[in-house]
């Protein structure tokens, strides 16, 4: 069960960073959150959402990011590999 609290914020955005993403905050009209540039790596979330909702919107991008776990660090791969298998069909993912 992933704890919505700023250090597992910290370690979601760890995730496509060490892949060479770049996460941005903005401002935007977003209908789900955020935005993905995948030709450019970069993922656009709305900065005016809360740790709550950016930790959503980051279990929502990190399954569909072209993420290769030999770049993460043990901690990161750990946590990816969770929230991959959570987002699978008929894993316990997402929104509570």
């Amino acid at each position: 069960m992933i704890k919505y609290t700023q250090n597992t914020l910290n370690k979601l955005e760890a995730i496509p960073e060490q892949c060479g993403y770049v996460l941005r905050y903005e401002r935007g009209t977003f209908q789900s959150g955020y935005c993905i540039l995948d030709n450019k790596k970069v993922v656009v979330l709305n900065k005016f959402l809360q740790t709550e909702g950016r930790i959503n919107a980051l279990l929502e991008i990190i399954p569909q990011l072209d993420i290769d776990p030999a770049l993460l660090d043990d901690s990161a791969k750990k946590l990816h590999a969770e929230v991959v298998e959570n987002a699978a069909p008929g894993g316990e993912a997402g929104e509570g």
